[in-house]
Formats: C-alpha cells, structure tokens, sequence
C-alpha cells in the first residue's frame, strides 16, 4: 500500500472525494466516511454531534485522538451546519508539519458532506426525541386523561408506566457566560444518567426553562427508581458540566399513571425551594416541609402570585432598588432563628437594634409586624410563595432554599431613586 493510500502524505487525497461518496450511497456508516474524509484531507479527524458525544474518529494513535479531543495546539474546530441548523463539530489537525488546511474549498467540501449524512443518520433519532418530548409535556400537562391511553403511548416509546412512575426536574445555570450548546448536552446528560438507572426513561427539555430546565419522566414500580435517577443524574452532572450551579427536584411516586401531572408539580416545587441552596442540590418533595401546603397552586399560581405581590413583593423591590439583601435577608434569618432577634444579629453579623430597625422597615412598606404572630405567618409564607414561584431574592443566595429560583425575569433597578 502507497504511503498516499495510507493518508500520510502531506497533499490531499482528491481521489478519497470518490470514496467519501461511496461511503454515503453505500450506507457504510459515519465511521467509514470519517476515515475516507481523513485521507482527503490527509488530516485527523473527530466528529462530535451537538449533544457533544463522539460519532466517529480517524486518528493515527490514541494520543493523536487525545489531543483532537482535548482541542491541543494545531487542533481546528469547524462547526457543521445544515442550512441554519447545526448538527455537529469536526476537529481536524493535519498529520505533516505546516498543514494549515491551505484547500479550503476542499474542506468546505468535504465538511458539508459530512454535514449532511449525520443530519440524515441522526432525523430519525431527532424524530423520536420530538415524539418522546410531545409525550412528557402532554402527560404533565394532564392532556392524556384516559389511563390505557396513557400507559399505552408510553410503551410505544420504551416506557411501562402501567405499575406507576415519577418525575425529576433537572435546572442548570451557568456561573458565567458561556456557549449555546451547553442546553443539548443537559438534556443528553440527564437523558444517560437517568437511562443507567431507569432504560425506559424519557428526557424533555420543557419549553418555559428556556432550555435550562430538563424533565425526566421515570417508571418507578418500586418506589425507588426515581431517587435513584435524580442522585445519578446529579452525579453525572457535576462530572460533565462543570462551571454550573444545579437544582434537581423529585417528585413522589405517582401509582397512577394519570396522577404523573402532579408528580410533574411535585418535582417542579422540590426544584424551586432547593435551587439556590448552597449545600444542597437535590431534594425530593417529602422534604419540602410546609411548602408542600402550596402544591395545589402550582397548577394555576395566579392566588400564589397574588399572596407575594401582597405580603413580601414590596420589600423585594425596596432590596432590588438599593441592590442590597438586608431585608429580605434578615427577615429569612429571622424566622430561620425562630424569631429571636439576638440569634438574628449574632448570624448576620450585626447589632440588634440595626435588626429591629429594619423589620420597622419591612413593618412601614408592607403593613405586616414580625413581632405579631399574624404578621410573621404572613411573611413566612410570602417568601415560600416566592421561591415556589421561582422568583429570584435580591442579590441572592439568601439563607433559606430556593432563593435563586430565578423562573421570573427581573428588571433592572432603578438607579435614579437612590
């Protein structure tokens, strides 16, 4: 065999175009395709898809793939588009000294195949992730309301929810500003660690969180599946998406199927009080405590909205107007402390009567007394309504759970009024 046959030769094997083709009207496979593209380019070659999973390499070594795929000096990145969408990454790094893939014609064209065989391999994948998706939003938006029906679709799809399932609700925000496909590989982290757990698990990126937020719906005939799932998904997104704050909530079991849309409100509630914690990132809705007296409004949480805009929602403004925490963040401290003023200060560092002249603050804005037991209940659960509503807390974290939810856009302060 010619060192040309081999692909180790510094000018670009034109006559691999002719193979590159064969390869995709035989149906040989990306793998195959990637191989010839290598020795048309007389380049190394990794082809990644937009959830970020490896489909195919061409490489001389294990270290030559190793540097593609830790992007080491010489390794080029080109986006694969079809039309408008994209569908992939190549990473090319030419094999002789100086190779700067100077043919770019040649590369275009080789890329653009490329391009378009995984759009045709992967539609039928696509296809069955829209399908999966119109599924889960159509169960947690209680659309399904027959049980047969129900169970009956779900198998369709790889599920068996006849004997009960539950739902994790998996947020993710970056700490800083980042790429856009981090979103796919959310839905297709969540997707694998909930599927080692659970095979028949269905993932959904859900159409409020921006895809930020991922659904899973799970078969959960134990009772354990869904604990298990929501703790190896956690995992696996701390290993593989790092520079990320999550929140992962889960529901209870829903031993009727047609009950998973309140499992969905459930695991959405568990994931608005934990998010914004920083010990914690998963929690199950057994351990929401009272919060769980506002699940029947997560449905329509217009009462909800109404009972913050008239207890906390002002003083929420008064922090965001003076891009400060100190009364929302003294009023948590304070019933975390159980009402005790002294316990209050020692914990924010503080004097006791700054304590008390900011719930004469908070007293002068709202109307409620947190010396009054009418008051403090108010308050209480005017916060729980905000962090179920996902509404971020001032220049949050705050001490209590949930006080990133960030579900509810923020406007700018106004600085005009300070």
């Amino acid at each position: 065999m010619s060192s040309q046959a081999r692909g180790e030769t510094s000018a670009p094997d034109f006559q691999a175009l002719e193979a590159i083709t064969e390869a995709i009207s035989g149906g040989a496979g990306l793998p195959e395709i990637i191989r010839a593209a290598s020795r048309a380019l007389d380049a190394s070659l990794v082809l990644i898809d937009r959830t970020s999973v490896v489909l195919a390499v061409a490489a001389r070594s294990p270290a030559e793939e190793r540097a593609l795929l830790r992007d080491a000096e010489g390794v080029e990145r080109i986006e694969l588009r079809v039309a408008d969408a994209v569908v992939g990454q190549l990473r090319l790094r030419g094999r002789e000294a100086g190779w700067a893939g100077s043919d770019r014609s040649m590369v275009r064209l080789v890329t653009t195949l490329i391009a378009s065989e995984v759009e045709r391999v992967r539609g039928p994948e696509r296809a069955s992730e829209e399908a999966a998706a119109a599924f889960v939003h159509a169960v947690l938006a209680r659309e399904i309301a027959d049980r047969d029906d129900l169970v009956a679709r779900g198998k369709e799809l790889g599920i068996s929810l006849d004997r009960g399932g539950s739902v994790v609700v998996v947020r993710a925000h970056p700490r800083s500003p980042t790429d856009d496909d981090w979103r796919s590989r959310l839905l297709a982290l969540a997707e694998r660690g909930a599927r080692s757990i659970a095979p028949g698990a269905i993932a959904a990126s859900t159409p409020a969180g921006d895809g930020d937020e991922v659904v899973v719906l799970v078969a959960d005939p134990d009772g354990d599946a869904g604990r298990r799932v929501g703790a190896t998904v956690l995992r696996e997104l701390e290993a593989n998406l790092s520079g990320f704050a999550f929140a992962v909530g889960r529901s209870r079991v829903a031993r009727d199927p047609v009950d998973l849309h309140r499992a969905g409100n459930e695991a959405l509630l568990a994931a608005n009080v934990v998010e914004g914690d920083p010990d914690e990132a998963l929690l199950a809705y057994d351990d929401t405590g009272t919060y769980q007296l506002l699940l029947p409004h997560m449905s329509d949480p217009a009462e909800l909205r109404r009972f913050y805009d008239e207890t906390v929602s002002k003083i929420v403004a008064y922090d965001e107007q003076y891009e400060t925490s100190d009364l929302v963040g003294t009023l948590e401290t304070f019933l975390e402390c159980d009402g005790n003023v002294n316990a209050t200060a020692a914990r924010l560092i503080t004097h006791r009567h700054t304590v008390r002249y900011r719930f004469e603050r908070v007293r002068e804005i709202t109307g409620l007394d947190v010396a009054s037991t009418d008051g403090r209940e108010k308050l209480s659960f005017g916060l729980k309504a905000m962090r179920v509503l996902g509404i971020a807390a001032p220049r949050g974290p705050a001490t209590e759970r949930g006080s990133e939810g960030g579900r509810v856009r923020r406007e700018s302060p106004d600085r005009s009024a300070r």
